[in-house]
């Protein structure tokens, strides 16, 4: 199976999580330095850079950077350009692509699509990328100390 990686603060996230019933690794603020030790995915909320430290911490720790497969997003439409901003700017930064966006804690479809994306991915099937937002196609300059 392939690991999953999430950080919440709201507790948004976490709820979506455990809607998957799928096993995850909650980075935590107290102790972000955590070795995945293996390819996964990380889901993250969309929050003002400032609030990020903990996931950067976490990426930055040993090859969590170069073992992350794709990023799943979530956040709120309402922002507009905002929504999934941290998601958007982590791939940009890492390059590796954002697999599924959804907005809020999610729906049973999000769950149904994430739940896929992983099995897929986990019986080293490609997936395709269900949402591709506009926004990737501009320069987003984000965590610029994870460039190789």
């Amino acid at each position: 199976m392939v690991a999953i990686a999430f950080y919440s603060i709201t507790g948004q996230t976490e709820r979506f999580i455990k809607k998957t019933q799928l096993s995850a690794h909650q980075i935590d603020d107290a102790n972000p330095k955590y070795d995945m030790g293996k390819s996964y995915i990380l889901i993250v909320p969309s929050y003002q850079d400032f609030m990020m430290d903990s996931v950067v911490d976490f990426l930055t720790y040993k090859d969590n950077k170069k073992n992350i497969i794709g990023i799943i997003g979530c956040g709120n439409r309402n922002f507009n350009d905002l929504f999934a901003q941290t998601a958007k700017k982590i791939t940009a930064t890492l390059k590796v692509p954002i697999l599924y966006l959804w907005e809020f804690s999610g729906t049973n479809q999000d769950v149904k699509n994430v739940r896929k994306i992983v099995h897929d991915l986990s019986a080293g099937e490609s997936t395709k990328q269900v949402q591709k937002p506009k926004e990737l196609r501009g320069n987003i300059s984000f965590l610029s100390d994870f460039r190789d």
